[in-house]
């Protein structure tokens, strides 16, 4: 699977993207810093190794964020783009991440379209055993403002090997 990640005022336009799983991301008054997270270190590495504008202001963190979520209210934004969150029947994961944005703070969820997939069994794959922003917008609470919850055109060429024209996208906000 192809990722590619832009953190929001993180990388400069017409920079290149880190590919990461997720990047995970929070303003302090002074300066943005990144925490950029994968279960892979070999994607941890190529990706910093691609970032270099960035070094310095990006944790790259290796981590298993279905077992293991990141800290509670930590996040002003938490940016996953194209990660493979399965579904759970106690939505653990799911809500660990979700968890995760302080208040006041932003979830943007982006996912390729699922009438652009198809499910592969060979390999083991079927989209729908997926998190897609639909499912995320339908599990928020009182506590959430959905801002967008829409399918759009790509922008840029769909990655080599790959035929996605649309992806699906979810920014909502934490109220309390």
């Amino acid at each position: 699977m192809s990722r590619q990640h832009v953190p929001r005022a993180s990388v400069r336009p017409g920079s290149k993207p880190t590919h990461t799983s997720t990047l995970i991301g929070y303003t302090t008054k002074r300066d943005t810093i990144v925490t950029a997270v994968d279960i892979s270190q070999a994607v941890l590495e190529c990706a910093a190794a691609v970032a270099t504008d960035i070094a310095g202001r990006v944790a790259w963190t290796r981590a298993d964020l279905t077992s293991r979520p990141p800290p509670a209210g930590a996040f002003d934004l938490m940016s996953a783009h194209y990660f493979p969150l399965p579904h759970q029947p106690d939505h653990t994961a799911l809500r660990g991440l979700l968890d995760a944005v302080a208040p006041g703070g932003t979830l943007l969820f982006a996912t390729h379209d699922l009438a652009g997939l198809s499910p592969r069994p060979e390999q083991g794959f079927d989209p729908n055993d997926y998190y897609q922003p639909d499912d995320i917008a339908r599990l928020l609470d009182h506590n959430w403002t959905v801002l967008i919850n829409e399918t759009r055109p790509r922008t840029a060429p769909a990655p080599e090997g790959t035929h996605h024209t649309h992806d699906t996208v979810l920014r909502a906000q934490r109220l309390r």
